[in-house]
């Protein structure tokens, strides 16, 4: 009977000392750095007159229009081409726009779209960290900066 106990004992610890890094926490990357220096030297390239906020969103207003100015919790109206900084479109709307609450977006569009009234238009070039992050969403790999051409049709 003890054979048998220490048998099962020995089976047990055996097995649980595999190399199992499913377990293991994935490395974390901080793509902030990279990231800056990304959206400074687009700017540079394309020669925008971007302004940096404290959050680390980077804007351009092109024309800030006439209308109304939508806060963080309006629901929108915004026609727009999102790329990434070597120009490949990944979504982009209709020229009527597409309806959406601001406080459901990324925090880049949250913020972004704050800065325009109704009829203004302008590009919102967005840090990983205020998009989707590290994580790979919808053909968007992790890390990514985003570039959206805006154009904010209505504050609804």
């Amino acid at each position: 009977m003890m054979k048998k106990v220490l048998f099962v004992l020995a089976l047990v610890v055996f097995a649980s000392c595999g190399d199992d890094d499913k377990n293991e926490p994935k490395e974390v990357i901080d793509y902030t750095v990279k990231n800056e220096l990304d959206i400074k030297e687009y700017i540079e390239a394309n020669g925008l007159d971007a302004t940096r906020s404290d959050s680390g969103l980077y804007y351009v207003i092109e024309e800030e229009g006439t209308g109304e100015r939508p806060t963080a919790s309006s629901d929108v109206t915004v026609a727009y081409k999102g790329y990434f900084l070597d120009g490949n479109v990944f979504d982009q709307s209709g020229s009527s726009g597409a309806t959406f609450p601001l406080s459901g977006v990324i925090a880049g569009w949250t913020e972004g779209i704050t800065y325009f009234k109704e009829g203004g238009n302008g590009i919102l070039l967005v840090p990983a960290a205020l998009g989707y992050g590290n994580s790979d969403r919808s053909g968007i790999p992790g890390g990514s900066v985003l570039v959206f051409e805006v154009n904010l049709i209505e504050v609804n």
